[in-house]
């Protein structure tokens, strides 16, 4: 019979979030969620200042640490300073990230490294400094906010595409690695949601007028969808929570119809490919 007092299951239970980006988007959702199931939050951010509301609404469950992910000795400062304060950190929430558009000619050298250093190398950065701890404990959880376009592309995003692209074949990979040491992975790919991601987030490469009816056209829809996205933030992170710690839960959750309906193109596109050449692929055997 267990005669420990409920508020000391309460407290074990309680788990305890990192999440980077908290302030805004999808990761403000998810410091919501997470509040909202009695959780404690570690906001990783670049300005702490921006939720400064945020912990005065929320004593002692939220704390903040300043993060560019971009940078390797603040995320090395942030998970010692976040483990040093709490003991465990039990959930990793990698969501830092902005949208780029422009064709692969416009986009630049410095932009395509700068985009894979905050959405791939940042990610993967934290997963290496965090999994040590949750190693040591047998237990944990890694959600890798990728996109829709983590598994296919259109005009205009090869550059965004190519970073979330790398973030979910490394966390295929994790995923196969942590599985067996008590350690969950959940690849996340949204569609379009009510962010900033197509307003002030966005970033944009200089236009070369030979690309206007491609890329052109996609600058165009992006920015036309600004506040009119389909996708609930909040819904989102709470089905992203739903999914924690269960035993059935898949590697990739795509999220929002858009994304279900432009996945299945993509792998309708890849098996069409594969039956159609299938024969001249089989010919390269050696005899």
């Amino acid at each position: 019979m267990n005669d420990r007092p409920k508020a000391e299951t309460a407290a074990r239970t309680t788990r305890r979030w990192f999440i980077t980006g908290a302030n805004s988007g999808l990761g403000a959702s998810f410091t919501r969620a997470a509040l909202r199931a009695g959780d404690t939050v570690i906001a990783a951010v670049r300005r702490p200042e921006t939720v400064a509301r945020l912990v005065e609404e929320h004593p002692g469950r939220v704390s903040v640490v300043r993060l560019d992910v971009a940078d390797p000795e603040q995320c090395r400062q942030a998970v010692h300073q976040a483990l040093a304060d709490g003991g465990q950190i039990d959930v990793l929430v990698n969501n830092a990230g902005y949208g780029l558009v422009g064709a692969v000619e416009e986009t630049t050298e410095e932009e395509l490294r700068d985009g894979f250093e905050v959405m791939f190398f940042g990610a993967m950065r934290l997963v290496r400094l965090l999994l040590p701890h949750m190693r040591r404990r047998g237990s944990g959880a890694i959600v890798q906010v990728s996109s829709m376009g983590g598994l296919m592309t259109f005009p205009g995003n090869g550059a965004y595409c190519a970073a979330k692209g790398a973030l979910e074949q490394a966390s295929e990979a994790l995923a196969a690695e942590v599985e067996p040491l008590g350690i969950q992975v959940l690849i996340v790919e949204p569609g379009a949601f009510r962010t900033e991601f197509a307003g002030p987030a966005l970033l944009a490469s200089a236009e070369i007028d030979d690309y206007a009816k491609t890329v052109g056209a996609v600058r165009a829809r992006l920015a036309a969808a600004d506040g009119t996205q389909p996708g609930d933030p909040d819904k989102a992170a709470a089905a992203v929570v739903s999914l924690l710690g269960r035993h059935d839960a898949p590697l990739r959750l795509a999220l929002g119809a858009d994304a279900v309906q432009a996945i299945r193109a993509k792998l309708a596109a890849v098996t069409a490919d594969l039956d159609r050449t299938a024969e001249l692929s089989h010919s390269t055997a050696i005899d």
